[in-house]
């Protein structure tokens, strides 16, 4: 246990009232024996959250009857939810985004929303249309990369700033209203934050590596540098070894560790149809193995969402 972890974590913990299979050795686990829903009691969260520290990604089946309100009820059980400031919400909904194959498919590997300075601890997704074939998403455990690296590379790692930023294109052309949302999500605010590539986990005290699509640069290095380097740890992240994969059904809900996890969905069911929703949780501010925090290096708002929303993979005018 390092000095920054808390008492309050045991990882081997023995549950009482959920059922815990892990999916692979190393990430995921499906948690049995729960119906989600905002009126869960104390001990049963409990449980949950100590399986989602300790597998970083966990799957529930059989919750297709559940409805937006009703997840975003559950999400408020693990800590406050965080809206995305250049993604419109679904109508209807406080907190939830719709996830629609007809508005693109983000299929390259990110943490949720780092450019943010307190990027989400967690993501809920709920899967409402799969599609009969593909359609996959696969997580990768970033604390165990950090642990696979040579004693040399963990030290480099730890001196590492990196400057990530929302000026990306991640959501790749797939559906009929795909452009607006692309240039929304560049343009409706500008944010840079330089995260420690390496971060302390506020809850296990695990070392964990801050990387994925929103990475710009390595503060101090040039493009070429940050680029060799990103892709060296970047590697270390995903290799086999630290993936889990995951077929969907509906009603299958899957929450991650945001802080300890990278996630990418797969494009390989053609123009089938692909929905889920999904909210996520506030997180708080990254800090490295010498407690220095993120700081945030741009944020400007060019344009108030609030009155936007999203679904079926277009964006309209919120009715007044």
């Amino acid at each position: 246990m390092t000095q920054q972890q808390t008492s309050s974590y045991n990882p081997d913990y023995e549950y009482q009232h959920i059922e815990v299979k892990p999916v692979t050795g190393r990430i995921g686990a499906e948690v049995s024996g729960i119906h989600l829903s905002g009126n869960l009691a104390p001990d049963i969260i409990h449980e949950f959250n100590h399986a989602l520290l300790k597998y970083k990604v966990v799957f529930v089946r059989g919750q297709q009857d559940i409805t937006d309100l009703e997840q975003e009820a559950f999400a408020r059980l693990l800590g406050n939810p965080l809206n995305h400031p250049s993604v419109p919400l679904k109508d209807g909904t406080a907190h939830t985004l719709s996830i629609d194959s007809r508005g693109g498919c983000a299929d390259s590997w990110h943490t949720d929303i780092t450019f943010l300075p307190n990027y989400p601890k967690a993501t809920i997704l709920r899967n409402v249309v799969a599609p009969s074939k593909g359609g996959d998403t696969v997580w990768a455990n970033t604390t165990a990369a950090y642990q696979d690296l040579s004693p040399e590379l963990q030290k480099l790692a730890e001196q590492l700033r990196a400057v990530h930023s929302n000026n990306y294109d991640y959501v790749k052309p797939k559906g009929q209203y795909n452009e607006e949302g692309r240039t929304l999500f560049r343009t409706a605010v500008e944010i840079e934050t330089e995260h420690p590539l390496v971060r302390v986990h506020p809850e296990t005290g695990e070392k964990t590596l801050v990387l994925g699509h929103f990475f710009k640069r390595f503060s101090g290095y040039s493009p070429t540098q940050s680029r060799r380097l990103f892709e060296l740890f970047q590697e270390k992240i995903t290799q086999w070894e630290n993936v889990v994969r995951w077929r969907w059904a509906v009603g299958d809900v899957a929450i991650w560790d945001n802080r300890a996890t990278q996630h990418r969905a797969i494009n390989d069911y053609g123009d089938e149809l692909r929905v889920a929703t999904r909210v996520t949780i506030e997180g708080d501010i990254p800090v490295d193995v010498n407690g220095q925090p993120s700081t945030v290096l741009k944020n400007v708002i060019n344009q108030d969402i609030s009155n936007l929303r999203s679904e079926e993979g277009r964006i309209y005018e919120k009715a007044s």
